[in-house]
């Protein structure tokens, strides 16, 4: 089987997966189902767990399940609507994008009704009142702190887009650092010593406190003012959404002695690794073994989408590779209409390398959804994304690769009546598939690291999956080593394979080229001797 039809065989492959991952696309949404998102990573008001256990729902998507405060109150909630409850776990910057564009029909997350959210959702009525408090490193400058002032010159954060960052202006002389994105960053920044506290909530805390000796919470004497608006937490819901009244009503049937049970069951039920290790197994074993079918799922969405998303990718830059150096046409016409597919090649190519991935998801997501309608499947647009990615920055290589071809082997093709396309197919193609091959490699590897920014449209890859363990259990390095074996482990074996292929594609080691070694004098003359042997044998 020559290379042309591997390539074939492997893109058919890859895109028969591909459109029956579109296939999987939720057929029956809407009118039977009340889909939530939540980040699934922040406890006691919601987490990940790997079973059902204390009541937990399926997140969608994923063999995991979702507990917790919120995932409570959610349930009531459905069960009045008479709906079937699922969870959508999503990135805390990607929830209020994912409401807006229709992906989910609430945010039960822990989210206070600012009035710079009500600008763009509404709220229900509040489901639960917090308490401020601030976290620190315990054993550190500000372990026995107990009012603001004592926060004097601290190095202070709290998660991005949330009420808590704007109460850290209350602290004097505080140095206030920047907003970080979510829980997890914020426990890791204040473990490794970035931070000197950040501001939280009293469930939060204890949870903290119950499952990491590293880290206390300190309950402030004078405390932070806020409005009854800003401490309360409320149901994120789409502008004008006719399930309000309803969903208004639920809540209040939930009296403040449920409330209080479902905050109570769930600090004692989260899922999180008890804060002293008896067995004094080593963290990283001890996580690992609690948590390696989590870490394998995140590892295989990672590969699945980056294997797929780097064939696909590098047969859209072969394309436009050929586009890009097809000759000028002598007809008036066909110019003009390569001209025009020229310049609709160098936008794409500029537009789509010149714009991060993250920003490229988050609009080919939720806008395909908020614009057109599009309920696009995330899987499929992980595929998507990372596949133009990739067509782009493949496309400058092919076409490097192309114009590398000697140019006698075109007037070759062209000699003997060959068109462009099939000098291409025939006789280009396959040499720069071969000269493209380490670029491609090392666009796979890229690939795979990038994927992780994949998570802002809730595809649970291998880094959301560790973000998720690590909000679990509190224990961010040992955690996040784990995930950075893993990686290395999948980037290493990508590059040895592809160094066999290139191997392999090189061709037999027991040949010599004569030209290659003009001064090997020996190698001249046994060529010489047999030149001579046959011119004899001829004469003969």
């Amino acid at each position: 089987m020559n290379i042309k039809r591997k390539i074939t065989l492997l893109v058919t492959m890859l895109l028969s997966i591909v459109f029956v991952t579109i296939g999987q696309v939720n057929a029956e949404t809407a009118d039977d189902q009340f889909i939530v998102g939540m980040e699934a990573g922040y406890p006691p008001f919601n987490w990940t767990q790997k079973t059902n256990a204390n009541g937990a729902v399926p997140i969608e998507g994923t063999g995991d399940y979702a507990g917790g405060y919120d995932v409570e109150i959610a349930k009531r909630i459905a069960e009045d609507l008479d709906k079937e409850l699922v969870i959508v776990k999503t990135e805390w910057d990607g929830l209020t994008p994912a409401l807006v564009s229709g992906k989910i029909d609430a945010i039960i997350a822990g989210m206070s009704p600012t009035e710079e959210r009500k600008q763009s959702i509404d709220f229900s009525t509040p489901y639960y009142q917090s308490n401020y408090v601030m976290i620190v490193k315990r054993g550190g400058a500000f372990e026995n702190a107990t009012t603001l002032a004592d926060f004097s010159n601290a190095k202070v954060t709290a998660q991005l887009n949330t009420f808590h960052y704007s109460l850290i202006d209350q602290i004097p002389n505080v140095k206030k650092q920047e907003a970080m994105e979510s829980f997890p960053s914020m426990r890791v920044a204040l473990q490794s010593g970035t931070i000197d506290a950040y501001v939280s909530e009293m469930p939060e805390g204890l949870s903290v406190e119950a499952v990491n000796d590293d880290f206390k919470m300190v309950e402030l004497t004078d405390g932070f003012q806020a409005e009854d608006s800003d401490r309360n937490i409320a149901v994120g819901l789409k502008k004008g959404n006719p399930l309000t009244p309803e969903i208004n009503a639920a809540i209040d049937r939930i009296t403040p002695e449920e409330r209080l049970a479902f905050m109570e069951a769930a600090v004692k039920n989260q899922p999180a690794i008890s804060g002293v290790d008896e067995s004094n197994t080593p963290w990283v074993v001890k996580i690992f073994k609690e948590n390696w079918r989590m870490f394998l799922k995140g590892a295989w969405v990672t590969l699945y989408i980056s294997i797929t998303g780097t064939v696909i990718g590098t047969v859209i830059g072969l394309g436009v590779g050929l586009v890009k150096t097809i000759p000028t046409p002598k007809k008036a016409a066909k110019r003009v209409g390569l001209k025009i597919a020229n310049i609709l090649v160098t936008c794409y190519t500029e537009f789509f390398r010149g714009t991060p991935m993250i920003v490229q998801a988050m609009v080919i997501y939720y806008g395909s959804a908020l614009a057109f309608g599009i309920d696009m499947n995330r899987i499929f647009a992980a595929i998507f994304i990372v596949s133009i990615n990739t067509g782009a920055y493949m496309s400058e290589v092919v076409r490097g690769g192309i114009i590398s071809i000697d140019k006698g082997q075109f007037e070759a093709c062209q000699a003997i009546g060959m068109t462009h396309f099939q000098t291409m197919m025939n006789v280009v193609f396959p040499q720069v598939i071969r000269n493209i091959l380490p670029a491609t490699g090392n666009e796979f590897v890229i690939n795979i690291k990038d994927t992780s920014v994949l998570n802002v449209i809730s595809v649970s890859e291998l880094y959301f999956a560790t973000k998720t363990v690590a909000g679990s259990n509190f224990r961010y390095f040992e955690t996040f080593f784990i995930t950075l074996i893993i990686y290395f482990i999948m980037t290493t074996t990508v590059t040895q394979i592809l160094r066999y292929i290139e191997r392999r594609l090189e061709g037999p080691n027991d040949y010599e080229m004569i030209h290659s070694d003009p001064l090997n004098s020996n190698s001249m003359a046994e060529v010489k001797k047999k030149i001579d042997s046959k011119e004899g044998a001829t004469h003969e």
